[in-house]
């Protein structure tokens, strides 16, 4: 949670574009990285997922840089046809546990992290921690990645590794970002919108590569602006927003469905541009300090993204329908 001044606290509501194809997902969502640091988790992207029916088996490895430990069959005990294993448990992570856990009573929920130091507080949450990397026999019904590629050296090795914890009976659900959508002049995008070309940018062919091996199978920035007063930046760029609370729903109500080979899409269908999205915080009267002005007049343009075709796949609908709905909440 991110505090802006002395008068509120904010929820994790950020840009995001989600897509996913299941019962093997990849999921999207499109964000900003300066506008999620406003609220809680300035790495998280809008993501896509895909779904696949075919096992995937790769060997395990400690390319997240944990430590190669055994771990007995033992310790996890029998896996129920409701268990989950969520790689990468921070904040969509959490709230994917929490949602899941209320649509199923009694299944066990596990988290594969990259060191030890949450551990704890995932035992308080109920999640069932292990390391990356940690050789186990089991494979679970249901597997959600969420971990960004910023801490590892090979990404699209990590989520083969991930696939290959996934017994193949549920759905596997990959969380990837908007950025791969070639889309920079705000203009409109949904979940058929074509993608950026491998070789452009290292950057989306990193997620391009991890996309095409999910695929293969099948067959908070307010606060900072705020904080700057001025920020040299276009204020047309175009923001596609959505609440963590609705990407866990909506990741959640995709891991239930058992489709194959489709990209759903997750944002709340009320893009904004940073000029509005700061006219509104101003105008909220929450908060203590004012945001002054965005000055570039260079950087990229953004994109409009429209998630209808996922919401009647899906049938779901979001908690928070807007932004400046959300402000009027809090």
């Amino acid at each position: 949670m991110g505090t802006l001044g002395s008068t509120t606290t904010l929820s994790p509501y950020f840009s995001s574009k989600l897509s996913f194809s299941s019962s093997f997902h990849r999921l999207r969502f499109s964000a900003s990285r300066s506008f999620l640091s406003i609220f809680r988790n300035p790495s998280f992207r809008a993501k896509r997922s895909v779904s696949t029916d075919t096992r995937l088996r790769v060997s395990a490895s400690s390319t997240l840089g944990a430590p190669n430990e055994e771990m007995e069959t033992s310790s996890f005990g029998l896996v129920g046809e409701n268990d989950l294993l969520i790689v990468g448990p921070g904040v969509l992570g959490r709230l994917v546990a929490e949602k899941w856990r209320e649509e199923h009573p009694g299944c066990q929920i596990y988290g594969q992290t990259m060191t030890t130091d949450h551990h704890d507080e995932l035992v308080k949450i109920g999640i069932n921690p292990s390391l990356k990397g940690v050789k186990t026999t089991h494979q679970f019904p249901y597997v959600i990645f969420c971990a960004p590629p910023s801490r590892t050296s090979d990404y699209p090795a990590d989520v083969r590794l991930a696939a290959s914890n996934w017994s193949g009976e549920g759905s596997f659900l990959f969380t990837s970002s908007s950025a791969p959508f070639d889309c920079n002049d705000n203009g409109s995008c949904d979940e058929d919108g074509p993608v950026v070309p491998i070789g452009r940018s290292p950057r989306t062919d990193v997620l391009l590569n991890a996309e095409k091996g999910v695929l293969e199978f099948d067959r908070g920035a307010h606060v900072y602006w705020l904080k700057k007063g001025t920020v040299e930046a276009r204020p047309d760029h175009i923001l596609n927003l959505i609440h963590y609370e609705d990407a866990a729903s909506l990741a959640v109500a995709i891991l239930k469905k058992k489709r194959h080979g489709q990209i759903f899409l997750g944002c709340d269908n009320h893009p904004v541009s940073r000029q509005e999205l700061m006219d509104l915080v101003n105008k909220s009267g929450k908060f203590s300090k004012k945001f002054e002005a965005f000055t570039g007049t260079s950087d990229p343009l953004g994109k409009r993204l429209n998630n209808s075709k996922t919401r009647e796949e899906i049938g779901w609908q979001p908690k928070y329908p807007s932004f400046s709905q959300f402000l009027e909440s809090i």
